[in-house]
């Protein structure tokens, strides 16, 4: 398994004693599901954009009238063994329809 997340290990975030768990920093044991306040207590900054809607993303509807939405956690876009987006060459920009000239 590659792994590459700063100086931390392994015992840094998985329980030890139980590997269906993980920890804080200060050894409480929290379940997988919890995976955000793992997360959070190191990337502050992050967390602070996830709680304003800045950072992260969302699937469902806006309009909670047509149906319900769910905010993503950072797991569903970062692996959290290896989290940087690998580096990317920019491409064309996205065809805009509304920007473009009629034909």
């Amino acid at each position: 398994m590659k792994f590459d997340h700063g100086k931390i290990s392994c015992l840094s975030c998985h329980n030890a004693e139980d590997y269906d768990a993980l920890k804080l920093a200060d050894g409480s044991r929290i379940e997988f599901s919890d995976v955000m306040t793992l997360c959070g207590q190191c990337h502050g900054p992050q967390m602070r954009d996830y709680e304003h809607n800045v950072h992260g993303g969302m699937t469902g509807h806006w309009n909670l009238a047509w149906g319900p939405r769910e905010k993503n956690n950072c797991v569903d876009c970062h692996n959290p063994h290896s989290p940087q987006f690998p580096k990317m060459q920019p491409t064309f920009k996205p065809r805009d329809r509304f920007l473009e000239k009629p034909h």
